[in-house]
């Protein structure tokens, strides 16, 4: 499998790829920072361009995830290596917990340890559930959000895609958050907020307008 980043969130992929017991042939790649050593942890190659990924999918393994965890830079890299061959993939710690009927987990999402599935909950492709989130029963959740740590979803409540949801917050039930809304850490969000806003506060207000996605 091919890990997209080398820094930050790529190593918290890395530990879900270990307990996996996923590691042949694991590489990750960076062509930004070139700060980043040839492999990462002494173990594990950096690929820095676009031809030797290419290669890897064609003669390893074409397996990809994404350890970035900006929602609209993950959206962008998708696209680009599912154009060279890449087959994108989630990756699901089994440390999970995963409700037994219903669940839908669109590909490419990356679920760490500790995280909360109730029954009837749908993820959609290239998430990021972290550590410790609870998302309970009937809620939906589109493309490329990310949930961090500690956060809580309600009952019915709907996550528009490219959403962020900050550390600790929760979304009470049949509360509807539009694309592209970062909710801030802690916040309490008790009314449903349209698409492309900053959100923050207990209870939640709307901070300010964000730029419009244009994909």
């Amino acid at each position: 499998m091919l890990i997209l980043g080398a820094k930050g969130f790529a190593k918290e992929v890395l530990e879900v790829v270990h307990q996996l017991n996923q590691l042949e042939n694991l590489v990750f790649y960076d062509d930004v920072n070139n700060e980043v050593p040839e492999t990462l942890f002494g173990q594990f190659p950096i690929l820095r361009t676009i031809q030797e990924a290419s290669n890897y999918f064609k003669t390893v393994d074409n397996r990809f995830t994404i350890g970035i965890g900006n929602p609209i830079l993950r959206k962008q890299l998708y696209d680009k290596f599912i154009t060279i061959g890449g087959d994108f993939t989630s990756v699901i710690s089994p440390s999970a917990t995963i409700g037994s009927y219903d669940v839908q987990i669109g590909i490419g999402s990356n679920v760490l340890s500790g995280a909360v599935f109730s029954n009837n909950s749908i993820i959609g492709k290239g998430c990021i559930i972290y550590y410790n989130s609870i998302i309970t029963h009937d809620c939906s959740i589109g493309d490329f959000v990310e949930i961090s740590p500690s956060v809580t979803l309600l009952g019915r409540c709907k996550i528009g895609s490219y959403s962020q949801i900050g550390a600790n917050a929760t979304i009470l039930p049949d509360i509807t958050i539009g694309k592209n809304v970062i909710i801030g850490a802690g916040s309490v969000v008790t009314k449903d907020f349209p698409d492309n806003c900053l959100v923050v506060g207990v209870p939640a207000k709307f901070i300010k307008e964000l730029v419009p996605l244009t994909f």
